[in-house]
């Protein structure tokens, strides 16, 4: 039977992975890279390869805005998740599939990814914080809006 405190940390992640994503959603990368620890890698993979590996909140955020600056709307939808605590550290995996919609060449276009997100995990005076994060974009499909 879990403890009262390990039911309260697995909350606690799961709510900051939500976060994050909403954030995110938002374009809200000032709160958004608050839930990383300053130095914090994330690495972002596709097809086998990194697509973008970056270290600390200057270049997330520099990178995050790029990225969605030519999309309307962003939504992360977050599902499954597993989390293993040890102490004040933890790891995790989460799936989530990511929707976003923008104009491309006149026309109103709509990609979704499913990701799995691994990360790891610190307790801060702050509450929990991502100290690392490696994305994989399993699966891509992108087309034209209402088509």
């Amino acid at each position: 039977m879990m403890s009262i405190i390990e039911l309260q940390d697995r909350a606690a992640l799961r709510e900051l992975i939500d976060r994050i994503s909403i954030f995110g959603d938002q374009k809200d990368y000032q709160n958004q890279l608050q839930l990383f620890t300053a130095d914090a890698v994330s690495e972002t993979s596709a097809e086998g390869s990194v697509i973008m590996k970056l270290k600390g909140r200057e270049e997330m955020a520099e990178a995050f805005a790029k990225f969605l600056q030519g999309f309307d709307t962003i939504y992360h939808a977050n599902g499954q998740q597993i989390v293993t605590l040890s102490g004040d550290k933890a790891s995790g995996k989460c799936y989530c599939t990511v929707t976003l919609t923008g104009m491309e060449e006149g026309r109103k276009m709509i990609t979704t990814i499913g990701a799995i997100y691994e990360d790891d995990y610190v307790r801060s005076d702050k509450g929990w914080l991502i100290a690392k994060r490696a994305g994989t974009f399993t699966w891509k499909d992108k087309r034209e809006l209402g088509k």
